[in-house]
């Protein structure tokens, strides 16, 4: 269900939840009781518990904490270069 901000005359801002086909105009106001407006932001449509959220939650830690190696992956097979009898691949550059 999407989250809609409020906010009221005293300057009071909450967020409520309301289906789409039943958000108010107005409601009353949590803290102070007072009628309470529906402000415009941008739409909270994610909820915390799903498996989207946590994987971009992990991408993002992981850009800050990025995992140490300490050593080098095992692979069955090694790799080999090719070699090429062309001659003007002779004239490029090596790594």
């Amino acid at each position: 269900m999407p989250t809609y901000s409020f906010r009221c005359e005293a300057g009071c801002l909450f967020d409520a939840t309301f289906r789409m086909a039943e958000v108010p105009a107005q409601t009353v106001c949590r803290e102070c009781g007072a009628e309470a407006t529906r402000v415009i932001t941008t739409p909270h449509l994610s909820a915390a518990g799903t498996s989207a959220f946590r994987v971009i939650d992990s991408a993002a830690r992981s850009a800050h904490e990025p995992p140490v190696v300490t050593s080098l992956p095992k692979s069955g097979r090694t790799r080999t270069q090719r070699v090429t009898h062309n001659p003007l691949h002779a004239k490029l550059p090596r790594p």
